[in-house]
C-alpha cells in the first residue's frame, strides 16, 4: 500500500527558535514556583488600570470639548470626582469578591454560582471581549503617544502595533512570572513619573509660577450642533463624558480572575494587591485631571476645525498631543528630560497595560475550557506552564481589531468598558446574594453583622454599576458600543452551543451502571488486509494480522488495473503466503468505495460481528517525501472509521529518512501520531 501523511517533520530550527523565544519547558510539579509576590503581582495586574490616566483624561475633555473650552473647563472637575467615586466603590466591592471567591473564577464564578449558568455565560462573553479590547486600545493608545514623540512611527501605527503585540505574546508564552518581573520596572517607573509631575505641578502651581500648556492660547470652538445645548442635551453630554472617563476602571476585576496566581495567603495577597492599584489609580487619575485644568489644556475631536488662533482654525498642520503630553511640557518647562521620561514610561505602560489581558484572558478562557463553554484546548498548558492557546487566541483577535480599527484609539474607545461593566454589575448582584444565603444560616450576632456590612458594600456596587452600564449603553451605543454587545451576544450563543455540544456527547458515551451490553466479545472477527503490491510493510501487517488469530482472515486488493492486479496474483501464488487474496472490481479505478462496501458487506446481518481492517504503510521522514506519495491510504481510513462495527489499524514501516524523526518531534505527540498514522 502506498505511504499516507505522515506525521513526523524536521523542526530542529523551530525547535531551537521556540526554545529561544519561549525558554526551556517546565515540569508541572513547578506550578508553584510560578506564583507572584505583592510586589510583582501589582504591575501584572494593574497595569491596565493604572494605564487608563494615560487616555481616560483625553476622553473626559474630548467629549466635553463637544460643546466648547468653557465646558471642559468648568465640568471636567466633577465628572472626575464621578468616576472617582465609582471606582472606590467598585474596588471596595472586589476585595469582598477575592475573599469570598479565591478559585481564580472572578466574575464568572460569582455569577454562575449565585445566579446561574445563563449569568456566568453572559459574563464570561463580556470579559472575552473586554480582554480583547483592553490589548486593542492599550496597545494602539502606546503607539499614538509614541508618534507624538517619534515622528518616524506616524503611518506606521498598525505595524507597530502588530509588532508589540506579537512581542508582548512571546513574553506571556514564557510564563507569567518571567512577564510580570520583565514589566515591573516600567509599570513602577510610570507610577513614580506621574506620581513626581504631580507634584511638581502642585508646588508650581502654589508658587503661581506653572506655566500654561501649549494649547491653552487656542480657543476650543464647540462642534456644530452643539453650539447651543438644552439642559436635557447638556446632561446627556455629561453623561457620554463620564462614560467615557468610566474607561479608567477598567482592569479592576484582572485581580479578582488572577487569584491563583498570588503566593498564599491568596486572597489576602489579592486584597491588598486590589487596594494598592485603587489607591493609586485613583490619585493618579485625579491628579491629571488638576493638572490639566491648572495647565489649561485643550483637546478636540477635529483640532484643526475646532482649535482656533486669534479666530482663525489651527489647520491640517497642527499636531494635537494627548492630555499626558501638554501636562508634562507644562510642568516641566525648562527640563526636557522630564518630558522625555515621561513620555517614554507613558508608552511603555500603555503597551504593557494589555498584558493584564494577556494574564486574564487565558486563565479564564482556561475556566470556560474546563466547565465546557469552550474547547477543550484552552484548558491546557504550554511548556512554560501557561495557557498557551488562550494567549495566541487573544493576540490574534485583538491584532485583528488593530488592523479593522488601523491602531485609532478614539475608534476603539467606543467599544471599550461595556464589557467590563456588564461584569462589574451581575457579579456584584451574585455577590449580594452570596450574602443573602449566608444571613441565612448564620446564628451568632457578631458575624451576622459583618456579613451585613459586606453586603451593603457589594449592594451598593452593584447599583453603582448598573446605574454606569445604563449611562454607558445610552450614551456609547449608536458610537460604537453595539458591535461590542453585538460580539457578545456571538459569544454567548456560540459558548451555549459548545456546551450543548460536550453535554451531548457526554450523555452519548455514557454507560448506565449495570449494562453490559458495550462489554459483549464479538461473534466473529474478520480481518482484512489492504494490498497493493507484495513489499515489506505487505508482509508485515500479514503477520500481524495473522497474530490476532482472528475468525476469518483475507488480503484485499482493488483491481483498477487488470494486468497489474493479474501480476499481483501469480506473484502471490508462487510465495505461496497462506493468506487468499481477494480483487475488488472497480470499473471506474475507484479504490475507496468499493473497499468501503466490501467492508460493509462483510456486517450484513450479522450485527455483532467485527471487521479489523490492516493498512501497511511505509513512513517518511521529510515532509517533502510526502507530495511525491498518493494519499489513498488516508482516504480511506477516513471513510472507514465511520462505518459501525469497523476498526482500522495502521502498520508503519520506517524507511531510513525517519531515523530520528520521533526525537525531532515537537512536544509529545501521541503514539499513533508518531508513527506516522494515518
Amino acid at each position: 500500500m502506498p505511504s499516507i501523511r505522515a506525521y513526523t517533520r524536521v523542526v530542529s530550527t523551530g525547535q531551537v527558535l521556540k526554545r529561544l523565544l519561549v525558554g526551556r519547558a517546565v515540569r508541572s510539579d513547578n506550578l508553584g514556583q510560578t506564583l507572584l509576590t505583592k510586589r510583582v503581582a501589582l504591575p501584572v495586574f494593574a497595569s491596565d488600570a493604572l494605564s487608563s490616566v494615560a487616555y481616560a483624561p483625553d476622553e473626559i475633555l474630548l467629549t466635553l470639548g463637544l460643546a466648547g473650552g468653557a465646558l471642559a473647563m468648568t465640568h471636567s472637575w466633577p465628572v472626575a470626582l464621578g468616576v472617582v467615586l465609582v471606582m472606590t466603590v467598585v474596588v471596595a466591592s472586589y476585595r469582598q469578591n477575592v475573599h469570598a471567591y479565591p478559585s481564580g473564577g472572578g466574575d464568572y464564578e460569582i455569577a454562575s454560582t449565585n445566579l446561574g449558568p445563563r449569568a456566568g455565560t453572559t459574563v464570561a462573553s463580556a470579559l472575552l471581549v473586554d480582554y480583547v479590547l483592553t490589548v486593542a486600545v492599550s496597545i494602539s493608545s502606546g503607539v499614538q503617544n509614541a508618534a507624538a514623540a517619534f515622528g518616524f512611527i506616524r503611518g506606521h501605527e498598525v505595524l507597530m502595533a502588530l509588532a508589540l503585540i506579537a512581542a508582548l505574546t512571546g513574553m506571556n508564552l514564557r510564563g507569567v512570572r518571567e512577564s510580570g518581573r520583565v514589566f515591573a520596572i516600567p509599570t513602577y517607573l510610570f507610577m513614580f513619573a506621574v506620581l513626581g509631575m504631580a507634584a511638581v505641578g502642585l508646588v508650581r502651581h502654589l508658587l503661581g509660577d506653572l506655566p500654561m500648556a501649549e494649547s491653552a492660547g487656542l480657543t476650543l470652538a464647540p462642534q456644530p450642533g452643539h453650539e447651543q445645548l438644552g439642559d436635557l442635551a447638556l446632561a446627556f453630554l455629561l453623561l457620554r463624558a463620564f462614560s467615557s472617563g468610566c474607561a479608567a476602571l477598567t482592569g479592576v476585576e484582572a485581580v479578582s480572575n488572577g487569584v491563583p496566581a498570588f503566593r498564599k495567603p491568596k486572597s489576602r495577597n489579592a486584597a491588598t494587591t486590589l487596594l494598592l492599584m485603587g489607591v493609586i489609580a485613583i490619585t493618579l487619575l485625579a491628579s491629571m485631571i488638576a493638572l490639566a485644568r491648572w495647565t489649561g489644556v485643550k483637546v478636540a475631536e477635529e483640532p484643526s476645525t475646532q482649535l482656533l488662533r486669534d479666530g482663525v482654525p489651527v489647520g491640517n498642520d497642527y499636531v494635537q498631543q494627548t492630555v499626558m503630553g501638554q501636562v508634562a511640557h507644562a510642568v516641566f518647562d525648562g527640563f526636557p528630560a522630564g518630558v522625555v521620561v515621561v513620555s517614554i514610561v507613558t508608552g511603555l505602560i500603555l503597551v504593557l497595560a494589555a498584558n493584564t489581558a494577556f494574564n486574564g484572558f487565558p486563565v479564564l478562557g482556561s475556566i470556560l475550557a474546563r466547565d465546557g463553554y469552550l474547547p477543550r484546548q484552552l484548558h491546557t498548558r504550554g511548556d512554560r506552564l501557561a495557557f498557551s492557546n488562550g494567549i495566541i487566541l487573544l493576540a490574534a483577535a485583538a491584532g485583528l481589531l488593530v488592523v479593522i480599527y488601523d491602531a485609532e484609539v478614539t475608534k476603539l474607545i467606543q467599544l471599550y468598558i461595556v464589557g467590563v461593566f456588564v461584569s462589574f454589575t451581575l457579579s456584584q448582584f451574585g455577590m449580594v446574594r452570596h450574602w443573602n444565603r449566608q444571613l441565612a444560616v448564620e446564628k451568632e450576632d457578631k458575624e451576622r453583622k459583618v456579613v451585613q456590612r459586606r453586603r451593603a458594600i457589594n449592594s451598593v456596587g452593584a447599583v453603582m454599576s448598573g446605574t454606569v452600564l445604563v449611562v454607558v449603553v445610552i450614551t456609547k451605543f449608536v458610537h460604537g458600543a453595539g458591535f461590542a454587545i453585538a460580539a457578545m451576544l456571538v459569544l454567548f450563543v456560540l459558548m451555549r452551543a459548545i456546551r450543548r455540544h460536550y453535554d451531548h456527547v457526554r450523555e452519548e458515551l455514557s454507560v448506565p451502571e449495570g449494562d453490559t451490553r458495550y462489554q459483549l466479545l464479538p461473534s466473529r472477527v474478520h480481518a482484512i488486509v489492504l494490498v497493493s503490491t507484495i513489499h515489506r510493510p505487505t508482509l508485515r501487517a500479514l503477520a500481524y494480522a495473522t497474530a490476532t488469530r482472528p475468525s476469518r482472515l483475507e488480503a484485499v486488493t482493488v483491481d483498477v488495473d487488470a494486468e497489474a492486479t493479474a501480476a499481483l496474483q501469480t506473484e502471490w501464488d508462487s510465495r505461496a503466503i497462506p493468506v487468499p487474496l481477494k480483487a475488488l472490481d472497480s470499473p471506474y479505478r475507484e479504490i475507496t468505495r468499493p473497499v468501503v462496501d466490501y467492508v460493509k458487506s462483510l456486517r450484513t446481518g450479522r450485527p455483532r460481528d467485527l471487521v479489523v481492517v490492516y493498512i501497511p504503510q511505509y513512513v517518511l521522514g521529510h515532509w517533502w517525501e510526502q507530495l511525491l506519495h498518493n494519499q489513498s491510504a488516508l482516504r480511506l481510513r477516513a471513510r472507514l472509521i465511520f462505518t459501525p462495527g469497523v476498526m482500522v489499524a495502521s502498520v508503519p514501516w520506517q524507511l531510513e529518512s525517519a531515523e530520528g524523526a520521533e526525537d525531532r518531534m515537537d512536544g509529545p505527540v501521541a503514539g499513533d501520531v508518531r508513527r506516522g498514522g494515518a
